[in-house]
């Protein structure tokens, strides 16, 4: 146990004077780290537990929280409220004695709820893009001087955190869909990036009723709230007429308000227009990431913030100066091989749809590279549900590195491994899979193939990105 004194300043709200201390089941997850650094900023104390220490925990302490690590029933002695994520085993002792001692238990998206309740509120869902559209329109809206106050599920480079208490009345969050959270939440203005098939074991295996949550986040915006709406997704497009809220939709579509015109990409740099509703001319963007996934989270971001009337120069201003998040297409460095160079790329996603969009903007900046892609699936039941899309854009990179599943906590489901993946892959006859074990297994693999001028990409929401570490600070050294 580590323990500090908060220096915050306290936010008052003062429905919550009764709240002292709030305890975080879990403080490390990605969902549970930032919404505790808001809290702990306000002057509440942050208390937390983990199954082991992380750079997240280390960063809490430092910035005053308790964390402990291994979950006790002791630990929540002084906490007046209990938050949970949906990853927390119901049987966890400290939910078990939160119940008994008859303590608040609440889930982490009705905490972020509350830190909406008194803001001005911008939450960015879908399947795909959440995170890099959030940080977006945070970096423009710190741009314009509205100081946000944002929580991002990855690390947003330019700020060093995932989180941060701001001064304005401004607060953007994404708002989750794995474990129909985003429910609880009640913005004032809701991004919809995309619906796509995942985590469809919270909605029972109904892909309707995966859509039907959507449209009621979006009705739980006021009637004078906002939907921006990606036109070119074919789920968002159905469900438009179903949202009875304003709208404004943006694509490269032509029925889009907010329409992507020229783009062009070299190497990570995207420039492209925007064609505006009721503003003569085009807006010109230049971003430092590539893709036209990429193109896409921008303008929903350029699409909220000139609603919210920010100068065009601040929006071009936040998008160029843009430095990325954390294990989003983020390039790690070249790193040496005997003759030349390879280099090495970090990337989170983990959906056949991700990794798809990862691989075309590859191809799109890098025309001439070869594409070597270690991959690590993320759960057996993702694996099992996706099998043949994950089968099909897996032969689309010209050498692939296969490791284990990656389980996050589920049982083995027979034949959703990667093994198997590896010979389903094979079987289409486009490219020959590797399947390695471990971290000395894909140092021995990588100093036979590769070849100067290679693109080494790792790959999944797993560990692998510590893999990517290690390979650029390291190199192919066993």
């Amino acid at each position: 146990m580590t323990n500090h004194v908060a220096q915050g300043k306290l936010h008052s709200v003062p429905e919550m004077r009764r709240i002292k201390t709030i305890h975080f089941v879990g403080i490390g997850g990605a969902g549970m780290c930032g919404i505790a650094e808001v809290l702990l900023n306000q002057g509440y104390r942050i208390t937390g537990s983990d199954l082991k220490t992380s750079s997240v925990t280390e960063r809490l302490v430092a910035l005053g929280a308790t964390v402990f690590i291994g979950h006790r029933a002791g630990n929540i002695e002084t906490a007046d409220v209990v938050v949970y994520s949906s990853a927390v085993n119901p049987a966890n002792p400290e939910l078990a004695a939160a119940r008994e001692l008859g303590k608040p238990i609440i889930a982490r998206a009705e905490m972020l709820a509350e830190l909406m309740r008194y803001r001005h509120a911008i939450a960015i869902a879908g399947t795909h893009g959440k995170t890099t559209t959030t940080s977006l329109v945070a970096s423009i809206f710190a741009e314009a001087n509205l100081d946000p106050t944002f929580v991002i599920g990855g690390l947003l480079n330019s700020a060093g955190a995932n989180a941060r208490l701001g001064e304005s009345r401004y607060l953007v969050a994404e708002a989750d869909e794995s474990d129909a959270s985003f429910l609880h939440l009640q913005p004032m203005v809701a991004a919809v990036t995309n619906i796509d098939a995942d985590h469809m074991s919270t909605y029972e295996g109904d892909f309707n009723k995966l859509k039907k949550s959507f449209i009621e986040f979006l009705h739980n915006l006021p009637f004078y709230g906002l939907a921006v709406l990606c036109i070119d997704d074919p789920v968002v497009e159905e469900i438009l007429p179903q949202i009875s809220r304003p709208k404004l939709t943006y694509g490269f579509s032509e029925k889009a308000d907010y329409r992507i015109l020229n783009l062009r990409q070299s190497r990570q740099f995207t420039e492209f227009e925007i064609v505006r509703p009721e503003r003569t001319g085009t807006l010109k963007v230049n971003l430092s990431i590539p893709g036209k996934h990429n193109a896409l989270n921008a303008t929903a971001a350029v699409a909220i913030a000139s609603d919210e009337g920010i100068s065009d120069e601040a929006i071009c201003a936040g998008l160029s100066k843009f430095q990325g998040v954390g294990r989003r297409f983020e390039i790690q460095g070249q790193f040496p091989l005997q003759n030349g160079s390879a280099m090495l790329l970090d990337d989170y996603g983990h959906h056949p749809r991700e990794v798809a969009a990862t691989i075309a903007a590859l191809r799109d900046g890098w025309p001439d590279s070869r594409l070597v892609m270690i991959y690590q699936p993320h759960r057996y039941t993702r694996t099992k549900d996706l099998y043949e899309d994950f089968v099909k854009v897996l032969s689309d990179v010209d050498v692939l590195l296969m490791l284990d599943v990656y389980s996050a906590g589920e049982d083995v489901i027979p034949g959703a491994d990667s093994r198997n993946l590896c010979r389903s892959i094979r079987a289409r006859g486009k490219i020959d899979p590797v399947f390695v074990q471990d971290d000395e297994d894909i140092r021995k693999v990588l100093t036979g193939i590769l070849r100067d001028g290679d693109i080494v990409i790792t790959q999944g929401a797993g560990s692998v990105g510590l893999l990517a570490k290690q390979l650029a600070a390291q190199g192919l050294v066993l």
